[in-house]
C-alpha cells in the first residue's frame, strides 16, 4: 500500500502507530537490549541510517569505520536518531573473479534494507570503485532523501623521490619488470610504495572518479569528494554531511530532484574536464536507469567529448588527487566550466541550493594542476563512442592517448586519426598471459591485442582485463603500448589506448565471437568505426561456426547475475530491476 500520509515520517509507521499497539511493541522492544529507549524511537525525529561499507575487507573503505561516529554526532546534533547498517563489501584489487559482480549484490541489499526498514533517510558512504555506483542506484531505487559521503583518497604516495600514484604503479612496474630492469622485491616495494595512507586510489581512477561525480550529479556536499582521508577536513564533512541528512528529510529534499537529466550532463561535463575512468560511463547509465532519467552511452561523446581536460592529475596528467584537493578539487573545475558556460547551474544540490549558487565562484588556486578552459592540458578530451561490425557500442578514453601512441598510430599521412591492424586475439586474460609472449604469434608494432569472454555474462562481471602489455620483447625495444579490444573493461588507473566495454559482448553473440588471430582490423576515430575487413557474408558465415567460450558458473549468485544482466552499453543492471521505483513510498507488510 501507499505511505500512511497521517504519518509526518516513515519511521513513526513502525515506532509511532498506537492504531497498531501489538505491532508497535514488536518493532520497538528488541532496540531496547542494547540501550534505546522508547524516548528516541518515539521522539517523532528523523531516523537516518547509515550505510556502512567500510570494513577490514574493504581497505579503501575502511576510514569509515572512523567517520561513522563523526556523521552520527552531526545527525544528533540536527536532531536525528542514527542507525549504522552493514553494505555488502566491494574491494576491486581482491574480489575474484572480479568486485564488478558486487556492484550490483550491493545495490540489492541496499534497496532491501532502505526499503524494509524504518529509515526516513541514508547517509551513503563511498570509496572504492563500485560502492559509489552501488549506493546511488539504490537511492535512486527507493528514492528516499539520501545523501554521499565519500572516504577520500589517500596521500599523495612517492617511490624514489617520483610520485608514484596507485594503481598507475601496477602497469609502470610491470612494464619495468617485462623489461628486465627491476626484480621482483623491487616490484613489490614499488606497489606497496603507492599506498601511503587511508583512503582509496590517490589517481583519477574510478574511485576518485566516480565520487567525483557523484558531487558533480548534485549528491555530495561541496567540496566532499576529493579530501584526502586523512585531512581533519574529511571528518569535518563528515559531521556536516549528518547534519545536513536530517535537515533533508524535514525538507523532504528526494534523490529524484537532484538527480535530473541536466545532473547526469553536467556530470558526464565534470568527467571530460578531469580525465575520468572509462568505468563512469556504464556506472552513470545504471543510475539514470533506475531513477528514471533517460541516459545513453552516445551521450558521453555528444555531451563529453568537446570538453577540454582541466584537471593535471594521473594517468591523464601529471599530479595526484591531494594536489588536486589543494587546487580546489571538484568546485574549482566546476566553477572552471560555469565560467565556459558548460553546466546546469540550475539543478539542485543536496545542500538545497543549486549548482551555480554552490560553485559559480569557486576557481582553481593551482593553474599547474587545475588549468582554467581557455589554457587546458588537452582538447576535447571526453570519449569516443564507437561502433563498426564487430559491436553496436566501445569506448575510448581520447585524454590518455599519449604522443607515442599518436606518433605510431595515427600520424599516418592522408589517413591521419586512423590505422588498420593484425589481430591478436585471447580467449581471456589467461590466455592473454600464457601466450602473449608466444614468438609464433608474430606480434609487432602494427598489431592490436584483442580479448573477448570478459563481458557481464561471459567473465562473469566484465573484468578490468583490457589494458594489456605487448609483450616483453617489444617492451625492451621500447614499444610499450599496442593497441587493445576487449568486451571488458580497463582499470580507471592505466593510460592504455583501449577500445573497451564492447557491446554486445562475444558471449552473447556478439561479433567479437566471430574474429580470428591475423584478421585485419581498421579503427577509424574520425567515424567513430571499428571494422574487421571481412564482407557481410564472410561473418555471416563465421557466426554459423562459432563455439562460444564461456566460463564455468561457481556460485549461485553468478548464476542468477548471469541470468539477469544486461551489457554494458546499458549500463550493466540486473535488467528486471530497473522497472522499480519509488520505493521509499511503499510501507511493507508488516511481518508478524
Amino acid at each position: 500500500m501507499n505511505r500512511d500520509r497521517k504519518f509526518p515520517l516513515r519511521s513513526q509507521n513502525w515506532f509511532q502507530n498506537p492504531d497498531n499497539l501489538g505491532m508497535t511493541a514488536v518493532y520497538l522492544e528488541r532496540y531496547a537490549n542494547y540501550g534505546l529507549t522508547r524516548e528516541e524511537l518515539q521522539s517523532g525525529k528523523p531516523i537516518i541510517g547509515i550505510a556502512q561499507t567500510g570494513s577490514d575487507l574493504s581497505p579503501c573503505n575502511r576510514i569509515h569505520l572512523d567517520l561513522a561516529d563523526r556523521i552520527r554526532d552531526g545527525i544528533r546534533d540536527a536532531g536525528g536518531v542514527p542507525f549504522i547498517f552493514p553494505v555488502h563489501p566491494i574491494f576491486e584489487n581482491c574480489r575474484r573473479p572480479t568486485a564488478a559482480l558486487d556492484r550490483n549484490l550491493a545495490y540489492m541489499g541496499l534497496v532491501e534494507i532502505m526499503h524494509g526498514y524504518f529509515f526516513d533517510g541514508v547517509v551513503l558512504t563511498t570509496g572504492c570503485d563500485k560502492t559509489t555506483p552501488a549506493c546511488l542506484m539504490a537511492a535512486a531505487t527507493v528514492n528516499l532523501p539520501s545523501i554521499v559521503l565519500s572516504g577520500g583518497p589517500m596521500l599523495n604516495s612517492y617511490y624514489k623521490g617520483k610520485l608514484a600514484g596507485s594503481g598507475m604503479t601496477v602497469w609502470e612496474a610491470r612494464r619495468m619488470h617485462a623489461a628486465g630492469e627491476i626484480d621482483y622485491d623491487q616490484f613489490m616495494d614499488m606497489v606497496m610504495a603507492s599506498a601511503p595512507s587511508p583512503g582509496h586510489c590517490n589517481t583519477m581512477g574510478t574511485a576518485s572518479s566516480m565520487n567525483s561525480l557523484a558531487e558533480a550529479l548534485g549528491m555530495s556536499l561541496p567540496g566532499c569528494a576529493v579530501i584526502p582521508a586523512p585531512y581533519r577536513e574529511r571528518t569535518q564533512m563528515a559531521f556536516r554531511t549528518g547534519r545536513r541528512i536530517v535537515e533533508m528529510v524535514r525538507e523532504d529534499l528526494r534523490p529524484s530532484a537532484i538527480m535530473t537529466r541536466q545532473a547526469f550532463e553536467n556530470a558526464i561535463v565534470v568527467c571530460s574536464a578531469i580525465g575520468g575512468s572509462t568505468n563512469c560511463p556504464p556506472h552513470l547509465v545504471a543510475i539514470a536507469r533506475h531513477m528514471g532519467v533517460e541516459l545513453k552511452t552516445k551521450d558521453w561523446e555528444t555531451v563529453g567529448h568537446e570538453i577540454p581536460l582541466l584537471a593535471n592529475v594521473q594517468p591523464a596528467g601529471e599530479y595526484l588527487t591531494e594536489s588536486f584537493h589543494l587546487a580546489g578539487g571538484i568546485p574549482a573545475v566546476i566553477g572552471e566550466l560555469i565560467c565556459a558556460g558548460k553546466i546546469h547551474e540550475s539543478a539542485m544540490n543536496v545542500s538545497g541550493a543549486t549548482v551555480g549558487d554552490c560553485y559559480r565562484h569557486t576557481r582553481s588556486t593551482d593553474h599547474k594542476v587545475i588549468r582554467g578552459y581557455e589554457n587546458p592540458v588537452s582538447e576535447k578530451a571526453g570519449f569516443l563512442v564507437m561502433d563498426g561490425n564487430l559491436f553496436s557500442s566501445a569506448l575510448v578514453k581520447s585524454s590518455v592517448i599519449g604522443k607515442e601512441f599518436r606518433k605510431l598510430f595515427l600520424e599516418n599521412p592522408g589517413d591521419e586519426n586512423a590505422f588498420t591492424a593484425r589481430a591478436i586475439v585471447f580467449e581471456g586474460p589467461e590466455d592473454y598471459h600464457e601466450r602473449i609472449n608466444d614468438e609464433s604469434l608474430n606480434i609487432d608494432e602494427r598489431c592490436i591485442l584483442v580479448i573477448r569472454g570478459c563481458g557481464p555474462v561471459g567473465y562473469p562481471g566484465a573484468a578490468e582485463v583490457v589494458n594489456m602489455l605487448p609483450p616483453d620483447r617489444l617492451i625492451k625495444i621500447g614499444v610499450n603500448q599496442l593497441p587493445t579490444l576487449g568486451d571488458g573493461r580497463q582499470s580507471g588507473t592505466s593510460a592504455s589506448a583501449s577500445i573497451l566495454n564492447v557491446s554486445p559482448e562475444a558471449a552473447v553473440g556478439g561479433n567479437l565471437a566471430i574474429l580470428e588471430t591475423g584478421d585485419t582490423i581498421r579503427v577509424d576515430f574520425n567515424t567513430r568505426r571499428v571494422d574487421v575487413v571481412l564482407s557481410d557474408e564472410e561473418i555471416e558465415e563465421r557466426k554459423k561456426n562459432v563455439k562460444l567460450q564461456i566460463a564455468q558458473t561457481q556460485t549461485p549468485w553468478q548464476e542468477f547475475y548471469r541470468a539477469h544482466v544486461g551489457q554494458l552499453e546499458f549500463g550493466g543492471v540486473l535488467e528486471f530491476a530497473v522497472k522499480y521505483r519509488n520505493l521509499g513510498e511503499i510501507i511493507p507488510r508488516h511481518n508478524h
